[in-house]
């Protein structure tokens, strides 16, 4: 895979691996309460704990990537495979500076995403799907935009901040992928 993954109609929107020389960038999102609303994360509160995170979660992630804008991490995507007899699909996740919302940024970086991994992993990932709390309209939003097909509720399907959530289940197969 190349580096920084570029689409024609919004040049400026790449993909590249987020690493620890991208912690101030990534501190402006993940000290945001706004955009840690719906994540199962708190926002960070100093500097350390997002070098930590950074460290130890991300750069060891096989497919982890910031979202840029002009080169700039602004949000950032990953692509969570799983094992055994669920290899054949992968969560993806996703998380935005909140000044950059609305303007289809993460739907173009989902796009990007869903097709690099799916020429990546080849006949081995099948499907990659997305929960979302029922109350994120924009993140329903952004995955209808980029072509996923909502597929269900699960009622009551995870504690997220002390409350019992329902979550939309969305899904994209590798079939599925020439509308993108």
């Amino acid at each position: 895979m190349d580096p920084e993954l570029k689409i024609e109609n919004l040049p400026q929107i790449t993909l590249r691996p987020l690493g620890v020389a991208d912690v101030d960038d990534f501190m402006v999102w993940a000290t945001d309460a706004g955009v840690a609303r719906f994540c199962t994360w708190e926002p960070y509160t100093n500097r350390e704990d997002g070098l930590n995170y950074i460290q130890n979660t991300v750069v060891p992630h096989p497919w982890f990537k910031a979202i840029c804008l002009n080169g700039r991490p602004i949000g950032a995507i990953s692509v969570t495979e799983n094992s055994g007899g669920d290899a054949c699909r992968g969560e993806l996740g996703y998380v935005l500076a909140s000044e950059y919302w609305g303007k289809g940024i993460t739907t173009t970086a989902v796009k990007m995403a869903v097709k690099a991994v799916f020429e990546e992993r080849g006949e081995k990932l099948e499907r990659v799907e997305a929960l979302v709390d029922v109350e994120n309209v924009g993140s329903q939003r952004v995955l209808e935009k980029a072509g996923f097909c909502r597929e269900g509720v699960l009622r009551k399907y995870v504690v997220l901040k002390g409350r019992t959530r329902d979550m939309v289940m969305f899904s994209l197969l590798s079939t599925d992928v020439g509308i993108l």
